[in-house]
């Protein structure tokens, strides 16, 4: 994602942003993500939920402590509590027994072992990598300015089910993480993503 600016469909930032936000993304003709915005505590933009064998989990990416109205692109990545082990390590028990896991964990096993100063450029990374996996195609520019963005919770959910690792223990779990749809889909979670679109807000 690089600088930029148009009549676009705009969002948030998301660590690993959950299947609502890439559908959208999917199915526009341009995308901003807005970087200018406040950082918001508790929300995707350093989290996400992925499907453990005991249900959902949210897996946090901690960040330093920073003044109230901190824009996004100036929040810095702690190191506190080993985190990246703890990530990885959560993503190969949810995910190992998956279809698909074992073809892109070379993809996205470097982002835990190695340091990235700020959550917007390790969201941006993780983004472009993603797009690549799932051929997405659509222009996605970080905003030059604040002009303001629709927020997760405000984005229609795909809920139609795909295969899961663990349904039939747990049923369907809808909007979670991207990697989700990926490790269990491959290839076809473009096709998921395309198909039947919401209407976007």
């Amino acid at each position: 994602m690089s600088s930029g600016d148009g009549r676009s469909l705009r969002l948030p930032m998301g660590y690993l942003a959950p299947v609502a936000w890439y559908a959208a993304v999917a199915t526009a003709d341009a995308v901003v993500v807005e970087q200018y915005e406040h950082y918001v505590k508790q929300t995707w933009r350093n989290r996400c939920r992925i499907a453990m064998p005991d249900g959902p989990q949210d897996l946090v990416v901690p960040v330093v402590a920073a003044p109230n109205h901190t824009p996004m692109r100036d929040i810095r990545i702690s190191d506190h509590g080993n985190w990246r082990h703890h990530h990885w390590n959560a993503l190969r028990t949810a995910y190992g027994k998956s279809p698909f896991f074992e073809y892109y964990a070379d993809d996205f096993a470097p982002f835990y072992e190695r340091r990235i100063t700020f959550l917007a450029d390790f969201i941006e990374e993780l983004w472009l990598t993603t797009a690549s996996l799932i051929d997405i195609d659509t222009p996605v520019v970080r905003s030059e300015c604040y002009v303001g963005a629709t927020d997760f919770e405000a984005l229609p959910v795909p809920t139609r089910p795909y295969y899961q690792v663990f349904s039939q223990r747990l049923g369907f779990l809808p909007n979670l993480s991207i990697v989700d749809l990926l490790f269990n889909m491959g290839p076809e979670s473009i096709l998921y993503l395309k198909t039947h679109p919401q209407p976007l807000p």
